[in-house]
């Protein structure tokens, strides 16, 4: 398991950008399981949307990749995650299935579909409360700062 703290220290991300709260498991070279609680206060329900505050679809798959770089970095012994940055490279069968509001707890499944060298597949599933929010390929990098 790791905290916010530990994440940040494999994750560039912070304020308001991080989106991964806690990993609560990690099977090195297969998949992680880690949450987002979904708060009111983020800034992103001031302009979606203001009278029905959805959370966006962008900012899930964004968490399930943050994810994915954890799950990656968990497995590069020897990397120094310092001089490393994990890009998001693609998309591919993006769904949302249900709406995602502030109170509710996001909780990802990121699987390894395929690695090579630096290029990362993952199979990315997000849930609220047990039912299926979203999934996606995710597609990704590792390369030099």
């Amino acid at each position: 398991m790791l905290d916010v703290t530990q994440i940040q220290k494999i994750l560039p991300h912070r304020y308001p950008f991080l989106l991964v709260d806690r990993v609560t498991n990690i099977e090195t070279g297969v998949k992680i399981e880690a949450y987002k609680n979904v708060s009111i206060a983020e800034p992103v329900f001031q302009g979606h949307f203001p009278d029905h505050p959805i959370y966006p679809g962008v900012m899930i798959l964004e968490g399930m990749a943050q994810a994915g770089g954890i799950l990656a970095f968990s497995q590069s012994e020897g990397v120094n995650i310092e001089e490393k940055v994990f890009y998001f490279t693609g998309i591919n069968d993006a769904k949302f299935k249900r709406p995602v509001r502030p109170g509710d707890r996001l909780d990802y499944v990121i699987s390894i579909k395929k690695n090579r060298g630096p290029m990362w597949v993952f199979d990315g599933k997000a849930y609220v409360d047990g039912e299926l929010a979203s999934e996606a390929e995710l597609k990704a990098m590792v390369v030099d700062k």
